[in-house]
């Protein structure tokens, strides 16, 4: 069964338009893009998908050039299907498996700009990276991630709940058995995570250990990759360092705590398992205008994994039992569950970027005063409307809010978000220090992030 994803709107306006470029998918490995992708080929009337991994005699298709006529000539020989402009979608896999695979794309949008190709790989990052050139302007790349708590929720046939939950607002929350119901499902989702497969799983048995079983597989095929990076790093360092973005998700990484390694190499870890899109980096800036990139210091970064279920997982491989962590987020109140471990911003941060737009790779971004002994921190910054918006992961509305007090003051903002498991809501904050200046709160739930997007 297929489940609705987020990207699929995006694909299918590609498909409709007139004049349309070839399509590099890129995500890390099980986010979901080939079942995507073969999801869009029901739309045409007739689908072709060539795996350059799993069958490489296509990869002599694109030798000795790149003509584009002979190319889809040979690969409809090899598979005895007729490749027509206009009809068919073309999908190439794992096409990080022949370097002359990723520059033909280049060629298709000049000498068969009917015909739809899309393009799919592992670690295509560091294959685009080796190329000399690339199809700048001729290629549109899309990013796919996770599933997101809202498709997690559809995948779980609860469309007439999200229905519900699109229709609250600040003025008129959510019934409470309602919100209750949402907070549960997202403690689930924390645990099961958005890797389809789990999705799947859990969909089907209501099972933690069969979906923990499946996060496992996912785990151990990343850093079977590994080795693919040898040439590059050590792949020991690889999984101390992934490890140890798993334990200091959220918080500032510290070099020193993945262990006895000089702090350039463990930098060059992290990249790397940022470009295989298996890393998320939350980057300081110090946020007085847009873009915030513009202001964005890479000295201070924390790093989110992928995925939460994944997350938890890695952090039973390191730490030995989780059973703790599993029962703390099924049991605890909603202030606890907030407050206490990272899950909460973590699920914050992850949702913030698998709900924009995939034809950009966005960026996350957050605040902390630079200063000694300095304690004030913002857990995210956004673009929104021409300004910074700060976002604030909380559990009530008293106290721990003098970090975004002091945040507005400074950089004269009049509009914040506190993201919890609190219903929806709003409220106003008279600053005594700023000249009565009145800051507006806007409370949105966890479980409601993507209405951050949906009003932007």
């Amino acid at each position: 069964m297929y489940y609705n994803r987020h990207i699929d709107k995006y694909l299918s306006e590609w498909a409709s338009r007139d004049t349309h470029k070839p399509i590099l998918l890129r995500g890390a490995r099980q986010v979901g893009k080939s079942t995507a992708v073969r999801q869009l080929g029901r739309q045409f009337a007739s689908y072709v998908e060539i795996n350059l991994e799993r069958e490489p005699q296509y990869k002599a298709a694109f030798l000795p050039d790149l003509n584009v006529d002979r190319i889809i000539s040979q690969i409809s020989a090899i598979c005895r299907r007729r490749i027509e402009p206009g009809k068919t979608l073309l999908f190439i896999d794992e096409i990080q498996e022949c370097p002359e695979a990723i520059m033909s794309l280049r060629f298709f949008k000049e000498d068969m700009p009917s015909l739809h190709v899309i393009a799919a790989g592992s670690l295509l990052e560091f294959a685009l990276e080796s190329l000399p050139t690339f199809g700048v302007g001729r290629i549109h790349s899309m990013f796919m991630y996770p599933m997101t708590f809202d498709e997690f929720l559809l995948a779980n046939g609860e469309d007439l709940l999200v229905e519900a939950r699109d229709q609250a607002t600040h003025s008129s929350p959510l019934p409470l058995p309602l919100h209750d119901k949402l907070v549960s499902l997202l403690r689930t989702y924390m645990l099961v995570g958005g890797m389809p497969e789990c999705v799947a799983k859990w969909v089907a048995t209501h099972d933690y250990l069969l979906c923990q079983e499946l996060q496992d597989d996912i785990l151990t095929s990343y850093e079977d990759d590994f080795p693919k990076y040898r040439k590059r790093i050590d792949i020991t360092l690889l999984r101390h360092t992934l490890r140890s973005a798993a334990m200091q998700a959220t918080k500032k990484f510290v070099f020193s705590q993945v262990g006895d390694y000089k702090a350039a190499d463990v930098k060059r870890a992290l990249d790397m398992l940022t470009q295989a899109g298996i890393l998320i980096p939350v980057t300081h800036s110090d946020a007085n205008g847009l873009p915030l990139g513009s202001e964005a210091n890479t000295s201070y970064r924390k790093y989110l994994l992928l995925d939460t279920g994944l997350t938890l997982r890695l952090l039973h491989m390191s730490l030995g039992d989780i059973s703790d962590v599993t029962t703390h987020i099924l049991t605890a109140t909603v202030s606890d569950l907030v407050n206490k471990g990272a899950m909460a911003e973590l699920v914050a941060g992850l949702e913030m970027v698998h709900y924009q737009t995939p034809n950009l790779r966005h960026e996350l971004y957050y605040w902390v005063r630079l200063s000694k002994n300095a304690l004030a921190e913002i857990d995210y910054l956004l673009p929104h409307r021409l300004h910074v918006l700060p976002i604030e992961v909380k559990a009530g509305t008293q106290g721990g809010m003098k970090s975004l007090w002091s945040f507005m003051r400074d950089k004269h903002l009049t509009e914040a978000v506190r993201c919890s498991l609190e219903n929806f809501g709003a409220f106003d904050y008279t600053d005594k220090e700023d000249n009565d200046a009145v800051r507006h709160i806007n409370i949105c739930p966890l479980y409601a992030l993507s209405s951050l997007f949906r009003s932007s």
